[in-house]
This record gives C-alpha cells, sequence and structure tokens, in this order.
C-alpha cells in the first residue's frame, strides 16, 4: 500500500494510492495564492511520519506588501483525508508584489534540521541582501525554531534563519545518500543554472556573478567568479530550466545508483549526471522531448524513478528497466 502525496500548483495535494488517484483532494489546505509561478509548491513528510503523521507544504502566502513563500506543519487524519493541527513553520519577509522566483524545496537532513530554498521573487540585487530572505536557503528546527548554529545569527540586522545566500530561483534540493549534504539546483537566466552543494554562511555568487547573460542579452554582474563566492558544482549553458532534483538510491537501475538526476522544463528532458565524489563526470539526457516538462523527480520506495510533468494536464510517471 504505497501511497505518494502530490501537491498541485494551483493549490490542491493529492493521494495516489493503490494504482490510482483519489479523486477528493486533501481536505483543509491553507490559503495559496495561485499567480504566476506562485502556488503550492512543495509538500515534504517529518523524519518521523510514520509516529506523528506530521507533513510541511511550502506555498505562495499573501502579506503586508505582497507574496513571498510560507511553510506550514500539519498533521495528516486519514480518517477524515485533511490536515489539522497548522503551525506555521516560516514566513518569508518582507513580501515582494511579481510572480516569479518563490523556490519552495523544502529536505530534511539526517540531523533533522528542515532546509526550504527562497527565490530572489524576480528582483536579483535581494539575494545579496541577508536583511531579508529572499535569494537564500533557510535552516530550521523541525518545530520552525531557529538553531543556535546559523552561520548568520549573530551578524546584525541578518536574517538569522538564512543558512547561504547569493541564490537566484532554487527549485531543486537533495539529500546526498553518502555524504549527507544538502545540494541545490538553481536557474540561471539565459545559461548559468547552477548545481551547488549547500554550506554554512556561503555567498553563492547571484548576481554578481554567473555563468550565464540577462534575457535581452546584456552582462549580468562582473563576471563568472570573484573572491569570497562560491563556484557552481556544475552549469549549464544554455539554461535547461532545471526543476526537482533527486539522487537515485533504488535497486532496480543498478547502473544508475547515486547518480543524480533533473528534471528540465525548458529541455523537456530528464538529465543524469554520473558522479566521482562531489564532481559530476558525465551527463546523459534521457526521454527529451518525449514527456513534456519535468517538474520533479524522485527515487520511490520500490527501487523506480518517479517523475511529474508540468502540465495544464500534469502526470505522474514511472520510470521502469527494459526487461
Amino acid at each position: 500500500n504505497k501511497r505518494i502525496l502530490i501537491s498541485e500548483r494551483a493549490g490542491r495535494l493529492r493521494l495516489y494510492q493503490n494504482g490510482r488517484l483519489d479523486s477528493k483532494p486533501v481536505g483543509n489546505l491553507p490559503k495559496i495564492v495561485d499567480s504566476g509561478q506562485g502556488g503550492l509548491f512543495d509538500v515534504t513528510l517529518h523524519p518521523d511520519f510514520r509516529k506523528n503523521q506530521l507533513l510541511y507544504l511550502a506555498y505562495a502566502a499573501r502579506g503586508q506588501g505582497g507574496v513571498h513563500t510560507r511553510v506550514t506543519r500539519y498533521r495528516y487524519d486519514a480518517k477524515v483525508h485533511a490536515l489539522a493541527d497548522a503551525r506555521q513553520i516560516f514566513d518569508a519577509s518582507p513580501k515582494a508584489s511579481g510572480g516569479r522566483h518563490f523556490g519552495g524545496r523544502m529536505v530534511f537532513d539526517r540531523q533533522g534540521y528542515l532546509y526550504i530554498t527562497l527565490g530572489d521573487r524576480g528582483d536579483m540585487d535581494r539575494a545579496q541582501d541577508t536583511a531579508e530572505h529572499s535569494g537564500s536557503v533557510i535552516r530550521l528546527h523541525d518545530d520552525g525554531r531557529v538553531p543556535s548554529d546559523n552561520p548568520l545569527r549573530a551578524i546584525a540586522r541578518a536574517k538569522p534563519e538564512i543558512y547561504s545566500f547569493g541564490h537566484r530561483n532554487p527549485q531543486g534540493m537533495a539529500l546526498h545518500p553518502k555524504t549527507g549534504a544538502i545540494w541545490t539546483h538553481e536557474h540561471g537566466a539565459r545559461g548559468g543554472d547552477e548545481i551547488n552543494i549547500i554550506r554554512p554562511g556561503r555567498n553563492y555568487g547571484w548576481p554578481v556573478i554567473t555563468h550565464g547573460i540577462d534575457y535581452d542579452g546584456s552582462k549580468i554582474g562582473i563576471g563568472k567568479s570573484a573572491p569570497g563566492m562560491e563556484q557552481p558544482l556544475y552549469y549549464w549553458v544554455p539554461s535547461i530550466a532545471p526543476a526537482g532534483m533527486a539522487f537515485y538510491t533504488g535497486n532496480k537501475f543498478p547502473k544508475w545508483v547515486n547518480s543524480l538526476f533533473v528534471g528540465a522544463l525548458r529541455g523537456e528532458t530528464l538529465v543524469r549526471l554520473e558522479l566521482k565524489g562531489d564532481q559530476a563526470v558525465k551527463e546523459e539526457r534521457l526521454l527529451q522531448n518525449a514527456v513534456g516538462r519535468i517538474r520533479d523527480v524522485r527515487t520511490g520506495p520500490d527501487g523506480f524513478l518517479y517523475l511529474a510533468t508540468d502540465d495544464s494536464d500534469g502526470r505522474l510517471l514511472r520510470l521502469e528497466p527494459i526487461r
């Protein structure tokens, strides 16, 4: 009885079980702003979900001055197929107008810390301003408290929730199966999509440095590198528009174990990166123009790879090896 929760951007949470999609969405979701790129972004389970039935939603929420990413924790009540016991864990500030670059990915690490990605909200300079949350990766306890060793806690004006900054719009995040490190990817503009390993207090450069150019062909920032700013582990020029990311840890595709999989929107492909340590040594593109825009990719508990497509009639797909 394997169950899959599927978040739909328009603000619905759906349950897939026993080979079919439950016609009734999960009840009692929060008020979600479905506008531009805003909506319901991600759902993740508490590490002790089997015991406590707690799950987390990341979504676009309205507040003073506009919209930004919020995370709320709930208890799933299976008897009524609805969410209960809402507790707001995080609310990005300040709010902003415009409909772009919310981030919205969540991952728990092995120590039980919750990481949340936030985009620059389409205003690139915000990613270098640690007095606000935009363009950063957030790190929290499971109840929303700020860890005492978060890197910016002692810096005046800096938001204590920030773990790293200088990000454009990270829409992929995954836990490395061997090292336990947090890996992300983020959209570039025209080129400059990046994969990064997230380290405490580091500045990932946007928009001061980038391997891409702006949509109108103009230069962004000062170049491709600068002292005190991180270089990506891997990048794409031209852009593939990466979305969703997972390390393959199943047993159905032995040759793919520990490969990194990245969905692509613009590229309409599934990218497989072969890794040697923390280096990508080979890129393979699968399903090119075969299934549409790939929004998410996950390793299922059954060892297969699952994909979600980004479409008005989106699909959940399962990859199986050819027998």
